[in-house]
């Protein structure tokens, strides 16, 4: 909850404001006091949307049904106005934590809770879709927990988080890891209740378990572990047989395979699900009390808190004296400290003695709890979750590497006014991830800033935890997915996500190449990655001309159907839109088998050894675009010094995130310079990060001057070229000649 700003109007359609609840792309989410007395939250849409008559059309239709919903369950709405300038509704106010941050704080619920929970929320859907409507995006985000039961929320209407669509028929809307197989339009079936049958299958699994049942981390792979294996369904053994088979029949493939809301409600009630579940374990001892008091105490004070604060909201900021009509930060450049020309990577006198030793000396102030060093400056703990070992090895190595470089080069400046340390924790998984947040967090001092989280599953473990210390979380090789800054408001993504994917390659087409016809191979076990680098490519051509895309199955193999369809269309460039390495390879030696060879390009997934291996000679001469740089390259000043520094420190060639993680170090260490005294107050380095620009190694970070706090996309991206059977990085892609 936070302050009204000074432009914020005192009330919108008869509700008195009283606070902001969050921000997103689309609108503002108000806490406000309807006429009557009841707290409600308020969601006011943006002009710029309402200004679409189909958008509009569609808010009139869908709040006009979702007025009609007064279950138990949902939450529903009490009042709108599709006509109004800006649209806006009202729904009650729930002060509950969301069930991802229960069972990401305090892990899986008991199993009785979770035939309770089943039960609730079939009976929520039922009357969902007994009105008309399919809610499309049933997560544990979206379910809330109160004293008596859950809530369900935001069905159907205007959706936050940075998605622009209410529920269209042609609109991909839902979350990877809850998404049913016919929400990807891959097959072609229409999205019906049945689809929310499968995510409330995900939503219970994850209740039950901790997990979600396809995993995390990137978003395709995610959406093709749904479609083509079967869930993790490990640890549902505590609940009873007939429990199982029920959740494992909400995962069936086929929508008619699943049961209704209305059936699922009644197979779950009768297993116990409208039980009391106090008493029985799990969570450990529940609050005592009448009635379905079913969480356990902590939770309980978390609702009581919530709810105490919404009836004492912090008062209205004022305007502060010549500001702008736009209150949101700006992106200026700041001058460094110090010097024109910044000491970048020398490491020497006593900072340097302090860390010498694998950087050692930063575990050391972060495990006495220093919030000095001996020369009397105060010392900013700085969290890293990274793992050095497993799949994940490679990555973490190289943000620790990257991370501790920053935090050398930082102590080694004698203007520094402040000087950091670095701890590392785990993220290999949803409990390491959150044990590391809680450890960092209690720590004394408690740590200023985190980064790293390089998964879906150990971002959405750990965020709720800082979000609500307000400390800020930076991402460096993780996009996100589906956890956006408007949702976490201490989440800062420095790295351009896969929305921003097709840009290196339309400016290579156009401005290198001009290419002026485009064939897109779209493999279709790709997913929604490669569903939008398609309809990027196809809505923008290149060079403004022309571009057709061809489709191959998921299924399919043999590519030698689709290249000759694509090379029909007489184009000078073929874009693989996938994110198989092998697939893509398979394309190539066809293309090299027809003798052509035009501009071939592709994304970064296939900026994998396994392309080169698969594909061969057939290799040569792809173009490939990437969010991260080749420091090892060095192409400029930066870079070189930063290769030179790593190889010294860690005897080789700086890996891939890298400088990305030496420049993430950077940002914070900025933002800390703006900050007075030796604490760092709870959301005050998160607000002041966005409104930045730090020039880095990689590249320059700055964000979007408005509430979607998103990184500045333009030159984020880079473009690599195979010669000699080897990745080359060609540079920043605006900067890349012919």
């Amino acid at each position: 909850m936070r302050a009204l700003r000074h432009q914020d109007p005192e009330e919108v359609g008869g509700h008195r404001l009283l606070a902001r609840l969050g921000a997103g792309g689309m609108g503002v989410v108000y806490l406000a006091r309807a006429g009557g007395g009841a707290l409600v939250a308020l969601k006011v849409i943006r002009a710029e949307y309402a200004a679409d008559p189909d958008f509009r059309a569609r808010f009139r239709r869908e709040a006009g049904l979702a007025g009609r919903l007064s279950g138990r369950w949902t939450v529903p709405v009490r009042a709108a106005d599709a006509e109004a300038a800006e649209p806006w509704l009202a729904t009650d106010f729930v002060p509950g934590p969301s069930l991802a941050e229960a069972v990401a704080g305090y892990g899986p619920l008991p199993a009785p809770a979770v035939l309770g929970l089943g039960a609730r929320l079939a009976e929520a859907l039922a009357e969902v879709h007994a009105a008309g409507l399919v809610h499309r995006d049933v997560k544990p985000g979206n379910v809330l927990l109160t004293r008596d039961g859950p809530r369900l929320i935001d069905f159907g209407i205007a959706r936050g988080g940075g998605t622009t669509a209410l529920t269209a028929a042609d609109a991909v809307i839902g979350t990877p890891g809850y998404l049913s197989p016919e929400q990807t339009r891959m097959h072609g079936g229409e999205v019906g209740p049945a689809s929310d049958l499968f995510s409330l299958g995900c939503v219970l699994a994850h209740a039950a378990t901790g997990r979600a049942p396809f995993g995390g981390g990137d978003a395709v792979a995610v959406l093709y572990r749904t479609l083509h294996e079967a869930p993790d369904l490990d640890g549902l053994g505590r609940l009873p047989p007939a429990a199982r088979a029920l959740i494992e029949g909400c995962l069936s493939r086929e929508p008619g395979a699943r049961p209704t809301a209305e059936r699922l409600r009644a197979a779950l009630a009768a297993l116990g699900g409208t039980a009391d579940p106090r008493g029985q374990g799990g969570w450990g001892a529940v609050a005592p009390g009448p009635g379905d008091d079913w969480l356990p105490p902590a939770l309980l004070r978390l609702v009581a808190e919530r709810a105490a604060r919404a009836l004492d909201p912090p008062p209205r900021l004022a305007a502060p004296e010549g500001a702008p009509a736009d209150p949101e930060p700006t992106t200026a450049e700041v001058a460094p400290a110090g010097p024109a020309r910044r000491r970048f990577l020398v490491v020497g006198g006593a900072a340097a003695a302090v860390l010498a030793a694998g950087g050692a000396g930063a575990a050391v102030l972060a495990a006495r709890g220093s919030s000095s060093a001996a020369d009397g400056r105060p010392v900013h703990l700085l969290g890293l979750h990274a793992e050095s070992t497993g799949a994940l090895g490679a990555t973490g190595r190289a943000l620790e590497h990257g991370a501790r470089l920053a935090v050398e080069a930082h102590n080694a400046r004698a203007d520094s006014p402040f000087r950091l340390a670095l701890k590392r924790v785990g993220d290999g998984s949803a409990a390491r991830a959150r044990a590391g947040a809680e450890a960092l967090l209690g720590g004394d001092p408690p740590v200023a800033a985190v980064l790293g989280l390089a998964t879906a599953e150990a971002l959405e473990a750990a965020a709720p935890l800082y979000d609500r210390a307000g400390t800020a979380m930076v991402l460096v090789s993780y996009d996100g997915g589906a956890v956006s800054p408007t949702e976490q408001r201490t989440l800062c993504v420095t790295r351009a996500t896969g929305a921003m994917a097709a840009i290196p390659l339309l400016s290579y087409l156009t401005r290198v190449r001009e290419v002026s016809r485009t064939a897109v191979v779209q493999d279709l076990s790709g997913g929604a990655a490669a569903e939008q680098l398609a309809r990027d490519l196809r809505e923008s051509p290149p060079s403004e001309g022309t571009t057709r895309v061809h489709q191959i199955r998921a299924d399919q193999r043999d590519f030698g159907a689709v290249t000759a369809a694509a090379l029909a269309d007489r184009p000078g460039a073929v874009v693989y839109a996938g994110v198989s390495p092998e697939r893509a390879a398979a394309l190539a030696r066809e293309l090299a088998a027809a003798g052509w060879s035009g501009v071939r390009a592709a994304t970064e997934p296939v900026l994998r050894p396994a392309f080169l291996d698969a594909a061969g000679e057939a290799a040569r001469d792809w173009v490939i675009a990437a969010p991260y740089t080749d420091a090892a390259a060095g192409l400029t000043a930066a870079a070189r010094e930063f290769g030179a520094a790593h190889r010294k420190r860690y005897g080789g060639p700086p890996p891939r995130w890298s400088a990305e993680a030496y420049d993430a170090v950077g940002l914070l260490a900025q933002g800390l310079g703006r900050l007075d005294g030796s604490r760092v107050a709870p959301r005050a380095l998160a607000d002041t990060l966005f409104g930045l620009s730090h020039r880095g190694v990689a590249k320059t970070l700055s964000f979007a001057a408005d509430n979607t706090r998103t990184l500045t996309w333009k030159n984020t991206g880079f473009l690599y070229q195979v010669r000699e059977g080897a990745f080359r990085f060609l540079g920043r892609y605006d900067q890349v000649r012919g």
